[in-house]
């Protein structure tokens, strides 16, 4: 899947081509900034960006476990900024921007380590 990068704005990165390998689990995002990023399946569910798991505030935040066998069954593009995932486990309602994609692919040794800081309380 390659997003249009002709309206990608000059000072974010804009994917040029995003892989889903349902073997490794994992999404491969390549950025026109020249990083890349391999995204974990899980990652990228426990950090849904819907309401769902991160709530209404900071506070609000639902972690949510046992996602390390999860796959996505379906990408669906969200205009030319996102992608609506859908996992197996029914979850679908998470819009993933292309910021929220970097994000994830430039924190996840961060955010993996607080999800299983807060698997473990």
């Amino acid at each position: 899947m390659m997003p249009d990068a002709a309206i990608a704005a000059p000072d974010r990165p804009w994917p040029v081509e995003l892989t889903f390998q349902a073997d490794a689990k994992s999404l491969k995002a390549h950025f026109d900034d020249g990083v890349s990023f391999i995204i974990p399946y899980e990652l990228l569910r426990i950090e849904s960006p819907s309401a769902e798991v991160q709530g209404h505030s900071a506070a609000g935040k639902k972690w949510v476990a046992g996602k390390q066998h999860v796959n996505i069954v379906r990408a669906e593009p969200v205009g030319r900024y996102a992608l609506r995932l859908v996992f197996d486990d029914g979850h679908d309602t998470g819009i993933y921007t292309w910021d929220w994609l970097y994000r994830l692919g430039r924190d996840q040794d961060r955010l993996m380590e607080a999800y299983r800081l807060a698997m473990t309380v």
